[in-house]
């Protein structure tokens, strides 16, 4: 079976290498109708559109600082594509932000938002993140400026911190009665999402929003969430219709205790609530040989007071203690006291029964009033134009790399540049991946139940085989010649009657010393078995019980 199993991996392990996908790297090209595209061809940073921010701003502590971390451009460390280059964020647990506005301005009206970037975690990560922000448009943005606090239409991207892996879909939506803004963020994926932060490979981070409102999340072209802005963000984008009063409060004489201590029950006159819960064993006696003169320690009578210790700086020097040689062989020195032993008389603090209140009155709650604040948004995707893409990170990992960011509307658009980037990015990697049979043997690394279906898989085709080449000779056809025909031989279940028995034992007596016609003896042509003996042996002990 492992020779079978080791013929498989070798046969399906893959057999392409990099040489044989052969080639540098190509970047997209941008085509018409894009309102932002980054493939990071630039030398530098600073020949690129990429603005690093110079803002500061308020740590948890009121401490002012600044945003210092390091942005830069260059190729992965694990490169396929040479000449592929990406942005890096290289600072460990500092501040990082920097921002490119898009070539036009996006508007939430009658065509879908389409947006999807690359991230690499080189080095896995431990707690950061990874997300992007889409800066929403106004007089007032300044790139130089980008801090945590700018406004931003939508939120976008992986996050991880510990074992909580997260993928933010956050969209801040005005409310139209008081014209605040308050963040939605969508349901959690189900799918797990650790591998995408461990296993140091180029994730494709896709969002489709439409203006129907519904909206779908994919890592590496595969949806991995969708849902509605109207139904499936938390908080929901409509109020409830009705909210409890703010102003009604709890009267003071209403009475919520479900139980209350008994009133007709005192405490016993021989309750003594001071009696400690140990005291010394009354009946315990000093050990014979117990030392009490004798100290357990004693000074050192070999320590003397060094040289250079002065007493109105140090103290008065005491020598250091050691056990007491007296008290090798004795039960115990020094001062004995009895073992504590529980309190007969110990009965704690004197609590009275609890019976049910007669003037429970139930939960208190506030009144229910018209909700002050509500609205009906039919249309939240009417969202704030976007005017840049920005990166407002902290990381504790630093080496994480993004690649390929694209805004439009037109999915065809999208699957352009998703096939020219992300699709030769992906040919390079599958080049020098593992075959099939070697993902399935690294995928039971994290699901080792995964065994029993392999073995379940393999095993039963095999046993099957095996059934239809090698039946069982007790059920096979009856023109066959190892099958079991029954003989006019008496056999151990038939019925045999004594005479006929004797008659015919005696006929298959004589029949074995005599010849046929043609001169052959009859024991030549058939000898009795075994079994025919055991049958006659039978038959001749009921005829002579009969």
């Amino acid at each position: 079976m492992m020779y079978v199993l080791s013929l498989l991996v070798l046969s399906c392990t893959s057999v392409y290498s990099q040489e044989t996908f052969g080639g540098a790297y190509r970047p997209p090209q941008p085509a018409g109708g894009l309102h932002f595209s980054e493939s990071f061809h630039s030398s530098t940073i600073e020949d690129s559109k990429w603005v690093t921010s110079k803002a500061r701003k308020k740590d948890d502590d009121d401490n002012e600082v600044k945003y210092d971390g390091l942005w830069v451009l260059e190729e992965p460390v694990e490169q396929k594509l040479p000449g592929d280059k990406g942005l890096v964020l290289k600072s460990r647990a500092r501040l990082h932000a920097i921002a490119a506005p898009l070539d036009r301005v996006f508007h939430f009206h009658d065509q879908p938002l389409i947006v999807q970037y690359e991230v690499t975690f080189q080095k896995g990560i431990d707690c950061g993140g990874a997300y992007i922000k889409l800066l929403s448009h106004s007089n007032q943005l300044d790139l130089t400026q980008f801090h945590d606090t700018t406004p931003f239409s939508i939120m976008f991207g992986p996050d991880k911190c510990g074992e909580d892996d997260k993928l933010h879909f956050i969209f801040r939506h005005r409310n139209p009665v008081t014209g605040l803004y308050e963040e939605k963020h969508a349901k959690k994926p189900d799918v797990d999402l650790r591998d995408y932060y461990t296993d140091h490979k180029p994730h494709l981070y896709t969002l489709y929003l439409h203006p129907d409102n519904n909206y779908e999340i994919l890592i590496d072209q595969s949806v991995v969430s969708k849902g509605s802005l109207l139904k499936d963000m938390t908080p929901p984008v409509t109020p409830p219709r009705e909210i409890e009063d703010p102003a009604d409060t709890k009267p003071d004489e209403w009475d919520d205790r479900i139980h209350i201590p008994d009133p007709t029950v005192q405490k016993p006159h021989d309750w003594d609530e001071d009696a400690p819960p140990q005291i010394p064993d009354p009946v315990a006696v000093r050990p014979p040989g117990w030392l009490v003169e004798e100290q357990p320690f004693i000074p050192d009578p070999d320590s003397e007071k060094p040289d250079d210790w002065e007493e109105e700086m140090d103290g008065e020097w005491e020598a250091p203690k050691i056990p007491n040689p007296a008290c090798k062989d004795a039960v115990g020195c020094g001062k004995w006291t009895p073992p504590l032993v529980s309190n007969p008389a110990h009965k704690g603090k004197w609590k009275p029964p609890v019976i049910a209140n007669p003037n429970y009155q139930g939960v208190w709650k506030a009144r229910v009033i018209p909700n002050p604040g509500y609205f009906e948004d039919p249309h939240p995707f009417r969202m704030d134009p976007i005017r840049a893409v920005g990166l407002e990170l902290w990381s504790l990992t630093p080496d994480l790399l993004f690649d390929n960011f694209l805004v439009c509307s037109e999915k065809s658009l999208a699957d352009r540049w998703t096939a020219e980037s992300w699709g030769q990015k992906q040919a390079a990697y599958d080049a020098d991946a593992p075959g099939v049979v070697l993902k399935l043997f690294a995928a039971t690394e994290k699901r080792p139940w995964l065994w029993g279906v392999y073995v379940f898989t393999v095993a039963l085709p095999v046993i099957l085989i095996i059934s239809f080449c090698w039946p069982d000779k007790r059920f096979g056809p009856p023109d066959q010649d190892y099958f079991y025909k029954k003989t006019d031989d008496p056999q151990l279940d038939d019925s045999v009657d004594p005479e006929e028995g004797s008659k015919s034992s005696a006929q298959g007596t004589k029949a074995m010393g005599s010849k046929d016609n043609n001169g052959t003896k009859t024991e030549d042509i058939k000898r009795p078995s075994k079994a025919d003996l055991e049958v006659k042996d039978q038959v001749q002990s009921r005829r002579g019980r009969s």
